[in-house]
């Protein structure tokens, strides 16, 4: 598959979701990525076109693989898994299905999307590293556009806090950094198969974790008495999805 496989495929799935759908939320926001990936590769934007075009590739493979384990009654890696198992989930707003999905795709996916691209390439993932980081700026961009068109707005302050502090609780700057982390370590140990998946399995387990937390529920409590008392709407955590 190639690039522009790669978003006929994510427009597919952006026709067949449902808009409420939290799987649906994260798949425009990828899709929009992956234009943006694809028209800065026609436009000469990185050293090595062909090796950004393969890890391009294989990092989108790894969530429609998660698309193809759903979509076949298989339980997805456990870093997508509580992505999908909450994607109806009540109480849990856009910008946290988004921020979710974001977290499972780089801080899991990307790593070891390097690695493979690397194999493939037989280079270290040092020889990526300023593609990377310029694929880093379109995430990065990406990121800004899910916090302005995503968080509630009408809002008020003292409705709206729990939710800013949750998703205030995650940054992209530290996912990004974490992932080369993880890709420089899983790299050390690819000629080590048992020591390799085991950090793969662990890696895969405690982004998992991390997605659960943002996918908390928060649910509309009144407090104060009813509205003719003067109560005001608020958000409160609810349980967290089982993944």
């Amino acid at each position: 598959m190639m690039v522009d496989g790669v978003v006929a495929r994510l427009r597919e799935l952006d026709g067949e979701l449902a808009p409420g759908d939290g799987v649906a939320v994260f798949n425009g926001m990828y899709l929009a990525v992956t234009e943006e990936v694809r028209d800065r590769l026609a436009g000469g934007r990185f050293d090595d076109p062909a090796a950004v075009a393969e890890l391009d590739v294989l990092f989108a493979g790894r969530y429609l693989a998660a698309v193809a384990a759903d979509q076949a009654g298989r339980r997805p890696a456990a870093c997508w898994r509580p992505l999908f198992t909450a994607r109806r989930q009540p109480g849990v707003h856009p910008v946290q299905f988004a921020l979710a999905g974001i977290s499972a795709h780089v801080e899991h996916d990307l790593p070891l999307a390097v690695v493979d691209t690397c194999r493939s390439r037989r280079c270290p993932p040092q020889q990526l590293s300023a593609d990377y980081h310029r694929i880093n700026d379109v995430l990065a961009d990406l990121e800004a556009r899910v916090r302005e068109q995503l968080m509630p707005g009408p809002d008020p302050l003292e409705a709206a806090d729990p939710l800013t502090h949750l998703v205030g609780c995650w940054s992209l700057d530290r996912a990004r950094d974490a992932a080369w982390a993880s890709a420089q370590a899983l790299w050390a140990l690819h000629r080590l198969p048992p020591a390799y998946a085991a950090l793969a399995t662990a890696l895969d387990e405690s982004v998992g974790a991390v997605c659960r937390r943002l996918l908390t529920p928060l649910v509309r409590r009144r407090s104060g008495g009813g509205q003719d008392q003067g109560g005001q709407d608020q958000l409160e955590c609810s349980g967290l999805p089982s993944a």
